[in-house]
């Protein structure tokens, strides 16, 4: 396949894929502005090698199946959040966030950190089981931020080019610093605890929030091709998870989930190549880099 194919190949996914978060701010416009600012996290990283690569998308998947596990937490988005009525609004504000905090100047992490407190304000009230719930109480926090850490790990080491237990740690390790800023405790500090702190969390149960949330999650409103995508991105989330959670959830990985998940985002790595926010930060910094390996900034 020549050159120009290939680019013009990769041009229309991207437009595809973008079309998905075209329904918001684009993250890090003025990225920029701020030359040499390292961020919370900087060039030398796991969390940019992580949330750069295209495993991100089951991570995020995964994140929001499991957050529904939480009576208290599921009240909360149930109650307030109005993903029904605009699900891709909602997920370009996740991804705002998460590509501001990770990839972001300082500047642009305490916005995107600003901005979830706004949205937080207010949030807040009684779930089923009688349980007064907030989001800006501690523990939901650390429930929020820490299974979105640990998904985002988990779907790098299973689909992703891996990482060593040291460099798993490492990323903990500095997600942990977006937590702190946002209030989350506890923050486990090992890749090894934030595991063992998600799957044993003890506040778990059945809730009428976590079936409305996973049953929105299984057939979300979106155009037919993407669908068939986001189903298969959906089984890998699936096989990754703890039988106390797929249990729990009401979920069960179909045969050939995870191989199928692993040829899409094989095919995705190839096509989407490295994150465009990721490029952009090493440019504020003046980190060199190949540019063969990362999109250019647009919509996506």
């Amino acid at each position: 396949m020549s050159s120009r194919l290939v680019q013009g190949y990769r041009a229309r996914l991207g437009a595809s894929v973008g079309g998905l978060f075209s329904h918001g701010e684009m993250p890090l416009h003025h990225t920029a502005d701020y030359p040499g600012d390292a961020g919370l996290c900087g060039p030398d990283s796991v969390s940019w090698r992580v949330i750069g690569d295209v495993s991100v998308f089951v991570g995020a998947i995964r994140a929001l199946l499991i957050q529904a596990a939480h009576p208290e937490a599921a009240a909360g988005v149930d109650h307030h959040s109005r993903y029904r009525h605009d699900p891709m609004g909602r997920l370009n504000r996740t991804a705002f966030y998460v590509t501001a905090a990770t990839f972001g100047a300082m500047p642009e992490v305490d916005e995107a950190v600003e901005r979830v407190r706004a949205a937080h304000r207010g949030v807040s009230g009684t779930s089923h089981r009688g349980r007064a719930y907030d989001a800006a109480m501690p523990d939901l926090a650390a429930w929020v931020h820490n299974t979105l850490t640990e998904s985002f790990l988990v779907s790098y080491l299973e689909f992703g080019p891996g990482l060593t237990e040291a460099e798993a740690d490492r990323f903990v390790v500095e997600q942990s610093q977006v937590g702190a800023i946002l209030g989350a405790s506890p923050l486990p500090q090992t890749a090894a605890g934030l595991h063992t702190w998600v799957r044993t969390h003890p506040a778990l149960a059945p809730s009428p929030g976590l079936r409305a949330a996973v049953d929105f999650l299984h057939q979300p409103p979106l155009p037919f091709r993407q669908r068939l995508g986001y189903g298969l991105l959906m089984q890998g989330a699936i096989s990754t998870m703890p039988p106390e959670l797929t249990d729990l959830l009401g979920l069960k990985a179909r045969p050939g989930g995870r191989a199928g998940a692993t040829a899409l985002l094989r095919f995705l790595r190839w096509g989407l190549l490295n994150s465009p926010s990721w490029r952009a930060a090493l440019d504020r910094c003046g980190t060199p880099y190949d540019p063969s390996q990362f999109r250019e900034m647009t919509r996506l």
